[in-house]
């Protein structure tokens, strides 16, 4: 066979050779002896190489990791102060992920939305404004084909323990740039109310009082 030519290769295979050899040195660690050019052949024991393409796998996935700017989140709070959840948007592709884990609130389906205001203002919550709806559209999804607006989302319900999560998919919001982005000159707020909505009725699904609201930052 001819020799080794590729350099990336080449370091490969020396890098390979100086880490088993290191690894027979330290006692019990076997070696990789070259063969031939680009093939090995492999002998027991070698914990310092598993080690060292763990260690390449760890860094490879982490590079993997979505950006900062893919992420944003929102600490949401009760009319008294109290912390009651977090929504969590990832924005993948043309899709947001939007992930919202609340606690402390009373038993039941209740209507969730964006609202196009970045601020949370007790204890009616009214400064965040009308629901998020760059497009002018009406309310709810069933009030087809003028609904939806782009904040409205589905309900959440909680349980007895007042505890709940929502999990959901729309590409009518996003983290971005454009009149579809969250982040424009108010920013947004994430808010739950007291009712579920009927996603029919305008401007707001007969969704009732604003329970619970937070300002969406980026992470």
């Amino acid at each position: 066979m001819s020799p080794v030519t590729d350099p990336v290769k080449r370091e490969v295979a020396e890098t390979v050779e100086r880490l088993a050899d290191e690894g027979s040195r330290g006692g019990g660690a076997g070696k990789v002896k070259p063969v031939d050019a680009g093939v090995f052949e492999r002998r027991p024991a070698m914990s310092r190489i598993g080690l060292a393409g763990a260690a390449l796998l760890v860094v490879g996935c982490a590079g993997m990791t979505a950006p900062a700017d893919n992420t944003a989140w929102a600490e949401l709070r009760r009319a008294d102060g109290e912390v009651v959840g977090t929504a969590t948007f990832t924005q993948i592709g043309s899709a947001l992920r939007v992930l919202l884990e609340v606690q402390g609130l009373p038993p039941g389906a209740k209507g969730v939305h964006v609202h196009a205001v970045g601020t949370c203002e007790g204890p009616a919550f009214t400064s965040a404004g009308a629901h998020f709806n760059p497009d002018g559209r009406q309310h709810g999804a069933l009030n087809h084909p003028l609904g939806p607006h782009a904040g409205d989302l589905p309900n959440i319900t909680l349980g007895a323990d007042g505890r709940g999560r929502l999990e959901s998919t729309t590409e009518l919001m996003s983290l971005g740039s454009g009149p579809s982005s969250v982040f424009d000159a108010d920013g947004s707020a994430i808010i739950v109310h007291a009712a579920p909505d009927d996603f029919r009725t305008d401007p707001t699904g007969n969704s009732g009082a604003r329970i619970a609201c937070g300002v969406i930052v980026r992470r």
